[in-house]
């Protein structure tokens, strides 16, 4: 519990500020803090803080020194619950997208046009799982290098692939994220040469902001062209197509999803783990993590795209029924396929639980993603 003490100083009076006017607050959790005051962010170790007695021993509490319009200066320590601490993930992601990016200029020929659709499509919003994944695989471990360039890498492979995907040869898909696909916002042509862009641009990253560690740099590289090349990612979207408008056993279905789904989302873990400096024994775990939680993903998927609607799947629902495709729906059912969803979400918590650290966040993602409705 936090002290009447610190409590007193931190929600101070209703009138605050310069001569008692009202000031409006900012509400966060239990504190209002009138809207005058400054933050600062304190990035000494949360365990030295005078308040772990008040707020306890949760390593993912945010410290922050708090001035106020008076000149008071005390140190507030606030502990994020688990949506609070996603959005300040996902947007880190997005202020990393945004910044590592080629800029694009409007109405100009040539490379801005490339530009631009890449930021369309990377742009558009999203989970951002994988990215998030990278961040929090590599805070696990000590995030002894930057993990923001990796995590914007794996999101410019994924978004490439649903570019591709989207395309009339392939899924001929108009919408994606809750907005026009690539091609239909541009044309084909440029869909294909901006998911060509973005694929190659996420080694540029690598290579540019991991130069200085060479032998992660080709840990990274080898990880994502992995992941990203013809025995996965790809290969998984070959076998996919091939199973349109014939029937495939769960074994095949299995694979195409391992491949197509679960080989990136067990990148991003692995590639987190990388950056953070773990060993081959926990890459390994994080690996069979990745893949439980890639297969229990698609498994949603596969049962959100047969019982959702377009407004809150952000993109056409019904796409695999009407392109007769095998799906763990059309072979087991709804409620078998919500059970095997589960089950491959306990089996990656099972993995998770083996990891050291505060597995707090990245438990209670892999929980959430099991009751996702997009």
């Amino acid at each position: 519990m936090i002290s009447d003490e610190w409590r007193a100083k931190i929600r101070g009076r209703e009138r605050g500020g310069l001569g008692g006017e009202e000031r409006p607050q900012r509400n966060l959790g239990i504190f209002k803090i009138p809207l005058c005051a400054r933050f600062r962010s304190e990035p000494s170790v949360f365990k030295k803080s005078p308040l772990k007695n008040d707020i306890g021993q949760n390593s993912r509490a945010k410290k922050y020194r708090l001035q106020t319009s008076g000149g008071q200066e005390f140190l507030l320590a606030m502990a994020m619950d688990f949506k609070t601490h996603l959005s300040a993930r996902v947007a880190r992601v997005e202020a990393g997208l945004d910044a590592l990016l080629p800029v694009a200029h409007t109405g100009a020929r040539g490379p801005a046009r490339i530009h631009e659709a890449m930021r369309y499509t990377l742009q558009a919003g999203g989970k951002r799982i994988r990215p998030v994944f990278v961040l929090s695989a590599a805070e696990l471990f000590g995030g002894k290098a930057d993990a923001l360039p990796a995590a914007v890498a794996i999101e410019c492979v994924h978004t490439y692939s649903l570019v591709h995907d989207d395309l009339p040869a392939m899924d001929n898909d108009d919408l994606r994220r809750g907005r026009l696909t690539a091609h239909k916002k541009f044309d084909e042509a440029t869909a294909v040469l901006a998911g060509d862009a973005l694929l190659t641009y996420a080694f540029t990253l690598i290579s540019t902001h991991y130069a200085s560690v060479p032998a992660l740099a080709t840990d990274l590289t080898h990880e994502l062209a992995s992941a990203a090349g013809s025995e996965h990612l790809i290969g998984g979207q070959m076998e996919d197509m091939l199973a349109e408008n014939s029937p495939a056993t769960t074994e095949q279905l299995d694979f195409i999803h391992l491949n197509k789904t679960a080989a990136m989302i067990e990148a991003s873990l692995v590639m987190g783990g990388l950056v953070g400096g773990a060993n081959e024994y926990a890459c390994d775990i994080l690996r069979r993590v990745g893949r439980h939680v890639g297969l229990a993903f698609q498994i949603i998927d596969d049962i959100l795209d047969a019982t959702s609607d377009a407004s809150t799947l952000g993109k056409t629902p019904g796409k695999d029924a009407a392109a007769n495709k095998t799906t763990y729906v059309k072979l087991h059912g709804i409620e078998a396929a919500q059970a095997m969803a589960k089950g491959q979400s306990q089996g990656a918590l099972v993995e998770l639980s083996k990891l050291p650290g505060d597995i707090t966040f990245l438990r209670e993602l892999i929980e959430t993603m099991l009751t996702r409705k997009h």
